[in-house]
């Protein structure tokens, strides 16, 4: 095949690869949200994640090139592996939405109101029943958590997605290759790469800025709850082949 042609369906096969799979953006838009990420952050961290989702492919289209005469069985490998990147989103998505249950039980069991403080600015507390009405300022154990939960969200999501490679990737790689058209491999995987990458980040960036703008939703007790929902549901979407 050309190698022009052979670069120029690489670069749109990623597109539709990317844009008809929602797993490739919607858990990092609806984890962003829920947990407060800035659009900066929660794109660098699908950046790291579109890296890891594609070296996953060069490592076994690279198993392939090896194996030779027995490459097709690595069409039930992938297989495998695509049903194990599945059923993490799905088991990741329940756990996270059980966790964010906390969130929702804290709001219906609290209130708050406002008191005064001696410099004369006033501003409200929330407390719950069981906690009596003391007022703990935690802003520093609050910014410890978020930063811990910035790094097990994120390694979640990069294994989760290291087990889930590009498909469509291998054979482009292996067509040039078996012919040892090696310019035309690099030129494939560059191209393919780039797209896939910048296509998940486009899309998330459309997302989490138009998320960003309802801080209200963002501060909602259901959002973490609702995130856990979506990924669950993208990896279920993936399970039934959609």
């Amino acid at each position: 095949m050309d190698p022009l042609i052979l670069t120029l369906s690489a670069a749109g096969i990623a597109v539709l690869h990317t844009a008809l799979g929602p797993d490739h953006y919607l858990p990092f838009a609806a984890l962003g949200a829920a947990r407060r990420w800035s659009v900066a952050r929660t794109l660098t961290i699908t950046a790291i994640c579109g890296v890891g989702h594609v070296v996953a492919s060069l490592v076994l289209a690279a198993i392939a090139l090896g194996a030779g005469s027995v490459a097709m069985q690595l069409t039930g490998i992938t297989e495998v592996r695509g049903d194990i990147a599945a059923w993490l989103m799905v088991a990741f998505g329940v756990a996270y939405a059980l966790y964010g249950l906390k969130f929702i039980l804290r709001e219906i069991n609290s209130h708050s109101h406002a008191h005064a403080h001696a410099d004369g600015t006033q501003h409200a507390h929330g407390h719950q029943h069981h906690a009596g009405h003391l007022h703990p300022h935690v802003a520093l154990d609050e910014a410890a958590a978020r930063k811990q939960g910035v790094v097990a969200v994120g390694w979640a999501l990069f294994i989760i997605f290291l087990f889930g490679p590009c498909e469509p990737l291998i054979p482009l790689v292996m067509a040039p290759a078996s012919q040892g058209a090696w310019l035309t491999v690099v030129s494939v995987v560059g191209v393919f790469a780039v797209t896939t990458i910048g296509t998940m980040l486009a899309i998330v960036w459309v997302l989490a800025s138009g998320l960003a703008r309802a801080p209200a939703l963002r501060a909602s007790a259901y959002v973490h709850s609702a995130a856990g929902a979506t990924v669950a549901a993208c990896g279920a979407a993936m399970l039934l082949g959609l």
